[in-house]
C-alpha cells in the first residue's frame, strides 16, 4: 500500500511542489494550507507522515506536532523550517518530531528524509506488534481450560508469578509446560529480561556443563574461544531447562551448586561468575522414581520441589475440548491466515473424546491444522480424521496374558516397531506414542538394534 503524507504549508507554491514530487514518488499526498486544517485531514483518515512548516500563522508546527501525536500517535512527524537553529531542531525532537528540513532543500534530501521517516514508523510498529505477539504467545490465555484439575494449575501459576522461587513443571509431553514457563517469566517482574530455554534432552551428555555453564578457550578439544553458558546468557532472567529428567548425572552436582549459592563455573575455568537467574525445570518423567533408581540425585530433586504445578493429560479433562478446540480454531484461523475458519462438525468432537490423545494438547493442535490445511471451507467432519481415529484403543483392563505367556523383550520390541510405522519414523512422536523420554526411546533402539524406518 502507498505511504500516506499530509504536507502542511501556508506558502501554495511550496506546498504543491512538495506534494507534486511525493506523488511522483509513488506516495498518496494530501495538502493542509494551515495546521486546524491538517488535524482535520488526519480525523478523516490516518496518516502515515506527516509533513509541516515550522513557522504558520496561528497553529505552528510545534502545535501542531503536539496535536498529531495526541490525535494520532502512530504518524510520525517531519518538520521543515527556513529558520533551523540547534534550538528549534532540538525542541522539535523533544516534541516527537522523526527528523527535520532546512530550507531551502533539493528533491533527493526530500525524499531520502521521508523515506527514513516512514522506514522508522515501519520498524516501530513491526515492534510493537512483535511485543504484542510475544504477550499474546505467553499470555495465560493460550493455556485454556475450565475443569477442577484445570483451575488448580491456575491458582498455582499464579501464585508462581508473585515470586522468584525455582518451579518444577511436571506433565506428559504436549501438555504445555513451556508454555507455563513462558507465561510464569513474562508475566512476572523478570519480563524485561532473557528468557532462555535448554531441552536437557537434545544436549549431548558430553556437552552439558559447557551448554549451562559455559567454557574457556581451551577447555577442551573444539573450544578455540571462551564462550559463555546460558546462566550467563539468562543473567538477571529466567532460564527454563526442560526435561530435567535426562540431564546427565555427573552435572547435577553443578546444578545443585549454583542453585544454592548462584556460582557458574565455567568449565576450563578456576574461577566462578556470580549469576542471578530464577531456575523453571520440567519434565515428563517420575522424579522420584527416577532418584530411587540411581539416576536421579536426591539433594537435587529437593532442591527443585519447592512448588510443583503438574499438568494434567488431556486424556484425565476431556470436558475441556469444546474450550480447547475453539480456542485452537480462531488460533490456526490467525495462523494460516484464513478470513474464517472451517466450521467444526459436532460429529468431530465425539470423535475426539473418544480417542486416547497421547501427544496431549500438541496432537489437538497438529491435528486441528492438518485438518484446516487440507480442508475445501466447508465443515470438518469426523470423516476427514486419520485412520488413528476410527481404530479402537485398547484399553489396558482389556489386555490378557496369552496361555503359552510373552516374551517381554519381543513385546517391547514389537510395540516400539509400531510407534515408528504410526509416526512415520519420527522418534520423537513415537516417543510420546510410547510413554517415554526421545533419549530413553534412542537407548532402546540402539539396544535391541531397530531402523528407524523398520
Amino acid at each position: 500500500m502507498k505511504a500516506d503524507i499530509i504536507v502542511a504549508e501556508d506558502d501554495l507554491v511550496q506546498r504543491d511542489i512538495i506534494a507534486d514530487i511525493l506523488a511522483q514518488a509513488g506516495y498518496a499526498v494530501r495538502g493542509a494550507a494551515s495546521g486546524p486544517e491538517a488535524v482535520e485531514a488526519m480525523k478523516e483518515a490516518p496518516s502515515d507522515l506527516l509533513l509541516t512548516d515550522l513557522k504558520m500563522p496561528g497553529m505552528d508546527g510545534l502545535e501542531l506536532l503536539r496535536a498529531t501525536k495526541r490525535l494520532r500517535p502512530d504518524t510520525e512527524v517531519v518538520v521543515m523550517t527556513a529558520h533551523a537553529t540547534v534550538r528549534t531542531a532540538v525542541a522539535a525532537m523533544k516534541e516527537g518530531a522523526v527528523d527535520y528540513l532546512q530550507k531551502p532543500f533539493d528533491k533527493e534530501e526530500l525524499l531520502l528524509v521521508v523515506a527514513n521517516a516512514l522506514e522508522r514508523g515501519e520498524l516501530r510498529r513491526q515492534n510493537r506488534d512483535l511485543r504484542r505477539l510475544v504477550a499474546d504467545a505467553t499470555a495465560l490465555g493460550n493455556i485454556v481450560g475450565e475443569c477442577e484439575a484445570m483451575r488448580r494449575v491456575f491458582d498455582r501459576i499464579e501464585r508462581a508469578v508473585r515470586v522468584t522461587s525455582t518451579v518444577l513443571i511436571l506433565g506428559e509431553s504436549g501438555t504445555g509446560k513451556e508454555l507455563v514457563a513462558r507465561h510464569l517469566h513474562f508475566a512476572g517482574p523478570r519480563r524485561k529480561a532473557p528468557f532462555v530455554v535448554v531441552n536437557c534432552a537434545a544436549v549431548p551428555d558430553n556437552l552439558v556443563e559447557s551448554e549451562l555453564f559455559g567454557h574457556e578457550k581451551g577447555a577442551f578439544t573444539g573450544a578455540d574461544a571462551a564462550r559463555a553458558g546460558k546462566f550467563e546468557a539468562a543473567d538477571g532472567g529466567t532460564l527454563f531447562l526442560d526435561e530435567i529428567g535426562d540431564m546427565h548425572f555427573s552435572s547435577q552436582a553443578k546444578l545443585l551448586r549454583v542453585l544454592q549459592d548462584g556460582c557458574v563455573e565455567r568449565v576450563g575455568a578456576t574461577q566462578t561468575r556470580q549469576v542471578d537467574v530464577r531456575v523453571i525445570v520440567a519434565t515428563n518423567c517420575d522424579l522420584k522414581k527416577r532418584v530411587e533408581e540411581g539416576a536421579f540425585r536426591e539433594d537435587l530433586y529437593f532442591r527443585l520441589d519447592v512448588l510443583t504445578i503438574e499438568l494434567p493429560p488431556l486424556r484425565e479433562r476431556i470436558e475441556d475440548l469444546p474450550l480447547l478446540v475453539a480456542h485452537l480454531r480462531e488460533k490456526l484461523g490467525r495462523k494460516l491466515g484464513l478470513k474464517a475458519p472451517p466450521p467444526i462438525d459436532p460429529g468431530l468432537l465425539e470423535a475426539f473424546r473418544r480417542y486416547r490423545w497421547p501427544g496431549n494438547v500438541r496432537e489437538l493442535e497438529h491435528t486441528l491444522e492438518e485438518l484446516f490445511i487440507l480442508s475445501d471451507g466447508g465443515p470438518i467432519t469426523a470423516g476427514h480424521l486419520p485412520a488413528k481415529f476410527h481404530e479402537p484403543a485398547p484399553m489396558p483392563s482389556e489386555w490378557t496374558l496369552p496361555p503359552g505367556g510373552i516374551v517381554m523383550e519381543n513385546l517391547e520390541q514389537d510395540l516400539i516397531r509400531q510407534a515408528l510405522q504410526r509416526s512415520g519414523g519420527r522418534i520423537k512422536e513415537a516417543a510420546e506414542l510410547l510413554g517415554l523420554s526421545y533419549k530413553t526411546l534412542q537407548y532402546r533402539l540402539k539396544k535391541h538394534e531397530i531402523d528407524r524406518g523398520a
